[in-house]
């Protein structure tokens, strides 16, 4: 579908898997879900971070509305809920439970074709669809120390992605092959990207179908002398001037040992949207990150955890050629004495 169509707005249908389209009334875009259960990520772009643009936004969001296909002749509404108080632990649990909660996936969930491949290795530890899955005692703890050799194997090719640039600590998540089977939805018969796949999601937990397009992400988990973040030191970076993007970027802290959050923090970002942001006379901008505003205020500052290693995900909204190209270049990450 042209991309100008969905800017117009309109009714979209999501339809479970197997469904026949035949069925669906003119009138609707139709979204094919390959999966029982899901979710949708509806941003707003913003103009900027001023009130008046965030409450525009807002009210716009308001204006959605998702219910049940069945109760479309009732004037149907939807409730809004305020979550950004909330606590939702979206973090991998590197124990026993693991395994139970794919059991959960295979019970309720149809195999992918891209997953086929797991079904018989999914037997061999107990894991058949329609059949009951209580691992014993010894079995627990086997799934235990496995889990978390997978996470050391995971957590050492994740320190290991090769940079964006040259001799950076910046890199791109997602390598070449795992960005082109997303977007064929791994169709490219030559091509499974095993290992990086399993690397990309054990840090974020989707992945947009046009990865890299409509925005890009940079990510970088050392600073300039190729240490690890620490939440208990403090650290800048300049970020160029006329960064190339056609409407906005922005750096997130996340905690670098479950790559969420960091829990109860004033803040998680700054963003060329924060309204106060200072930038310097030539244009660019120094974010400071550490467990303690720099001298130079709050402004540009985001929070870490002292008690954790952290990283840092830039993100790059409407990228232009410069970033791909290279000739405009983000700057490593900075230890503050």
């Amino acid at each position: 579908m042209d991309p100008e169509e969905w800017r117009k707005g309109g009714k979209y249908i999501i339809l479970p898997p197997g469904y026949d389209k035949s069925k669906i009334p003119s009138g609707y875009f139709v979204m094919q879900s390959d999966t029982y259960r899901g979710y949708a990520l509806l941003r707003s772009v913003l103009k900027s971070g001023s009130p008046e643009d965030v409450k525009s936004a807002i009210d716009y969001s308001k204006r959605v509305k998702l219910y049940p296909y069945s109760e479309a002749s009732n004037s149907p509404k939807t409730t809004f809920v305020d979550a950004s108080k909330a606590v939702y632990d979206s973090a991998i649990k590197y124990d026993d439970s693991f395994f139970s909660t794919l059991n959960e996936i295979v019970q309720q969930e149809p195999f992918l074709e891209r997953d086929r491949v797991m079904i018989d290795p999914l037997r061999t530890i107990g894991i058949n669809r329609g059949q009951n899955f209580s691992p014993d005692a010894r079995t627990k703890e086997i799934f235990k120390a496995a889990v978390n050799e997978a996470k050391d194997w995971l957590v050492y090719n994740y320190e290991n992605i090769k940079p964006f640039y040259g001799n950076s600590n910046w890199f791109f998540p997602a390598d070449k092959e795992n960005v082109m089977s997303i977007k064929s939805s791994f169709g490219i018969k030559e091509i499974y990207p095993i290992d990086n796949r399993g690397v990309c999601y054990m840090i974020a937990f989707f992945s947009a179908k046009h990865l890299g397009e409509s925005q890009y992400y940079l990510m970088s988990i050392k600073d300039k002398e190729g240490n690890l973040l620490k939440g208990d030191s403090s650290y800048k970076v300049t970020v160029p001037a006329n960064v190339p993007v056609k409407q906005y970027w922005s750096m997130t802290v996340y905690n670098r040992e479950t790559h969420t959050f960091i829990r109860d923090s004033k803040w998680a970002a700054r963003s060329s949207q924060t309204p106060g942001i200072k930038k310097n006379s030539d244009g660019t901008v120094t974010l400071y990150f550490g467990p303690k505003p720099p001298p130079e205020g709050e402004n540009n500052w985001v929070p870490t955890d002292p008690k954790g290693d952290f990283e840092i995900l830039a993100r790059f909204y409407g990228p232009t050629p410069a970033l791909f190209d290279q000739s405009w270049k983000l700057n490593d990450i900075e230890k503050v004495n």
